[in-house]
């Protein structure tokens, strides 16, 4: 059963009420409202107390009303794709969570300032002007965090299935890339040559790769075929492959020398040993086309074994599932490990593992905070990651950065 969102196709085939597009179509409309809220809030709190007379005043407004408009664009990645709005709407997304959240921290402030006496006019000015030179501040830490080359974060894995010709086998993770309104071909290639540069046994690529469509993208992604690894680059699909054209990019990626792994697996062999890496899909795929349901138990099917088994997942919610399947190691993303505190205490919520090593049984998740970032080009408390996977026979694990 196809699942088509009515702003998004112009004919309707069938209309599922638990289809993700038609859920996103209707939060579109939620978020909306609520950010022109939130905008209104702002101003009514803050430009009275700048005292910045009419002109400054109706500037301020004027800004805020650009910003309750453009920023629900963020989500329109095909539409911003080449067009030079992409850049404001994603600096106007992270500036707005940082002077809302100032805001709201300077309105607790004054509140129980006000329990002793009503705070004068002179705490009242430095106060609004405290909160907009703290989010200038703020927001310019974030956006170098956002931009600059992602640092390697070092991960040894222990495996109980791991014979000793693997012990030391290298896996470099890229999660997350979001190639699209604001991350080039140009960012690509520095990821690309860092990634050579630590001499992978494998490079695995574990979704959300690209935000808009096949035509629009692929210039920027040329530089994917100069990946090199011993065994090759492997890829999966995340939501956001979804969002535009999930069937299109998997044969891109194909031709670009990647190897897509569709619930289904491939088997390694290295020197005497051999190793068997599985690919399944996003969780929301089966939505969207409906034999790329994600599953892991397909993926694993006629693997040998005894052998170290290996899933790239896109979301670390597919840990329970690929547990009972058998895999001893999941390498997943799709949080960015919050991206931007405080929104990062929402993404724990939201997610089974958010950042990190951790364990669902017996099987070891490592879950990328992401190499990339998704609409503001902005990180705080979640720096992105080139992560390099070590696997050990030696019980326990470590993690490190350089």
């Amino acid at each position: 059963m196809r699942c088509i969102a009515p702003h998004w196709s112009a004919t309707l085939i069938i209309y599922r009420k638990d289809c993700p597009r038609v859920r996103h179509h209707r939060s579109f409309l939620r978020i909306r409202l609520l950010l022109l809220i939130l905008h209104l809030y702002v101003g009514w709190r803050l430009i009275p107390d700048l005292a910045v007379g009419t002109i400054g005043s109706a500037l301020l407004g004027a800004y805020l009303v650009a910003s309750a408009l453009l920023i629900p664009l963020v989500v329109r990645v095909t539409w911003l794709n080449g067009r030079w709005l992409a850049w404001p709407v994603a600096i106007m997304t992270g500036l707005f969570s940082f002077l809302l959240g100032f805001t709201l921290v300077r309105d607790v402030v004054l509140g129980v300032w006000a329990v002793a006496g009503s705070p004068s006019t002179a705490i009242l000015t430095s106060s609004a002007w405290l909160v907009l030179v703290a989010t200038l501040m703020l927001a310019g830490y974030a956006l170098w965090q956002g931009r600059r080359l992602p640092p390697v974060v070092e991960v040894d894995v222990a495996l109980e299935t791991l014979p000793a010709g693997l012990d030391g086998f290298t896996i470099v993770q890229l999660s997350d890339l979001h190639i699209g309104p604001t991350i080039k071909g140009g960012h690509l290639r520095r990821i690309i040559e860092r990634t050579n540069a630590l001499s992978p046994d494998l490079v695995a690529i574990t979704g959300d790769l690209t935000d808009g469509r096949v035509d629009e993208l692929m210039p920027e992604l040329e530089s994917l075929s100069r990946i090199e690894a011993r065994h090759g680059t492997f890829c999966v699909t995340g939501n956001h492959e979804y969002y535009s054209e999930a069937e299109a990019w998997v044969a891109a990626f194909r031709r670009l020398g990647l190897r897509v792994l569709v619930n289904e697996f491939a088997l390694l062999e290295h020197d005497t040993d051999q190793l068997a890496v599985a690919g399944i899909t996003d969780l929301t795929a089966g939505y969207y086309v409906d034999r790329h349901r994600s599953d892991p138990t397909q993926a694993a099917e006629g693997m040998p074994q005894g052998i170290p088994r290996i899933l790239l997942a896109h979301q670390p919610n597919s840990a329970p599932a690929a547990a009972l399947s058998g895999f001893d190691l999941q390498l997943s993303g799709h949080t960015h490990g919050g991206q931007i505190w405080p929104w990062s205490l929402l993404a724990r919520r939201a997610n089974r593992f958010l950042a990190g090593l951790g364990r669902e049984g017996r099987m070891w998740v490592y879950t990328s905070r992401g190499t990339g970032y998704w609409g503001p080009p902005m990180r705080l408390g979640a720096p992105s990651e080139i992560t390099r996977i070590r696997l050990r026979q030696a019980e326990g694990a470590s993690i490190a950065q350089t």
